[in-house]
């Protein structure tokens, strides 16, 4: 057979913007967000990770920044993954995001693992400044099919 086979398609590219208000309320929404544009698609990437990270840096950006405006979630969806971006009004770079601390976050505190799960279990992570602030992202990679829960 010429040409690829149905199976081997590449998913589509696909990006959204989306205002959040900058309240915990954004997080479950974020989530969904996220879920619903992986699921629509039928992205690969892992959507329990993309969710979770997601959740980790809409509540960081809610919990850090001014709540003088919106927040706002980039979702960009590629054949190699999807990227996912969280930009807020604050310009300041995020803790330890890309400098981690030295030894394990305190057990005993609420505070101080979100930033070493996004490390940890995205593809890769960073920051940028913005016209208005910065942007926050991590990136995550197609998972292979023989991966895949079915």
């Amino acid at each position: 057979m010429n040409g690829p086979a149905l199976h081997d398609r590449s998913p589509a590219s696909a990006s959204w913007r989306i205002p959040l208000p900058h309240t915990t309320a954004a997080v479950p929404v974020a989530r969904a967000l996220v879920r619903t544009a992986l699921a629509e698609l039928e992205h690969a990437a892992d959507s329990d990770t993309a969710e979770l990270l997601t959740a980790e840096l809409v509540a960081n950006a809610v919990e850090h920044t001014a709540g003088n405006g919106p927040i706002e979630l980039v979702v960009e969806l590629l054949p190699s993954g999807c990227q996912v971006e969280v930009h807020d009004p604050d310009p300041a770079p995020p803790g330890n995001l890309t400098h981690p601390t030295q030894g394990d976050p305190d057990p005993w505190q609420e505070h101080g693992r979100g930033l070493l799960l996004i490390r940890t279990l995205s593809s890769s992570c960073g920051h940028r400044p913005t016209g208005s602030g910065k942007a926050v992202w991590f990136r995550l990679p197609v998972v292979p099919a023989q991966r895949r829960p079915s």
